[in-house]
């Protein structure tokens, strides 16, 4: 094979594309025009596959079959291959989200709330938590209980993970201080997050704090996201946060942080 694995894999992680058809794709592309068998003895892929693949990637936009005889291949420009990809990804997600909401007007959606229902009311409180690796999943998670408030979201966090809570919520915030939700932030205030703040502060109520080096999350009083690393020391990769549905635990730590709040001098 003309090509080296690595470049091949990143190839694979970007088109979305098989190990064959990456070697068969590279191949036409280092030749231009070329057949089946010549493609087949270029990318090292069997000879029986060749043509099945050769169909996938001109159905994919990856490459252009040339009338005549022997058949021959002719490879199509990388950008425009690239653009193409962008629409059918388009495409296909439109299609996706489109399914997703009519699956919502039917009684589909009812039926599977309706078992979820069931489902938790034989679940232990102790069995209502997890942990959660990667801080990626962590902010989806986050996400996902702060959209959900009723009443209120208490956010204790560090100096650095004020700017990422603001990217990540600000949106969120606007809507639920509209539902009259009450939202409170505390965090070291330095010069790299003193913009944060003022943009924080027009829909929540947020006060410097840094007595409190922690970094949880508590929604409701009912549950709580808390994460157990320090993030000026651990890559974003290799945060690990633990949520928990726990009212007696979630309200004894809001509780907590109400009197460090109330005893925090205003900004």
């Amino acid at each position: 094979m003309i090509v080296e694995e690595g470049f091949l894999n990143k190839l694979r992680q970007h088109f979305n594309l098989n190990l064959y058809e990456v070697r068969i794709w590279t191949a036409l592309l280092s030749r231009g025009v070329a057949t089946a068998g010549e493609l087949s003895d270029i990318g090292d892929v069997p000879r029986s596959r060749t043509y099945d693949i050769l169909e996938s990637l001109e159905k994919k936009g990856f490459v252009v079959m040339k009338l005549g005889k022997p058949i021959k291949y002719l490879a199509v420009e990388p950008t425009e291959v690239v653009e193409r990809v962008k629409k059918s990804i388009k495409k296909e997600s439109d299609s996706n989200i489109q399914k997703l909401k009519e699956l919502s007007t039917t009684d589909v959606l009812a039926e599977l709330s309706n078992l979820h229902k069931q489902g938790i009311e034989f679940v232990e409180p102790t069995d209502l938590s997890g942990s959660i690796k990667g801080r990626h999943n962590i902010y989806t998670q986050l996400e996902t209980m702060v959209s959900n408030a009723d009443k209120s979201v208490t956010i204790v966090t560090t100096a650095k993970g004020l700017p990422r809570k603001a990217e990540a919520l600000s949106h969120l915030f606007g809507k639920l201080s509209k539902k009259g939700v009450s939202i409170r932030i505390a965090a070291p205030k330095d010069e790299n997050n003193t913009t944060h703040f003022e943009e924080l502060s027009k829909v929540a109520d947020i006060k410097h704090m840094s007595g409190m080096d922690a970094r949880f999350v508590i929604v409701d009083g009912k549950e709580v996201l808390f994460m157990v690393t320090d993030d000026k020391e651990i890559h974003p990769s290799y945060d690990v946060g633990v949520w928990i549905k726990a009212p007696f635990f979630a309200k004894a730590l809001e509780n907590m942080s109400n009197s460090h709040w109330d005893a925090a001098p205003i900004n």
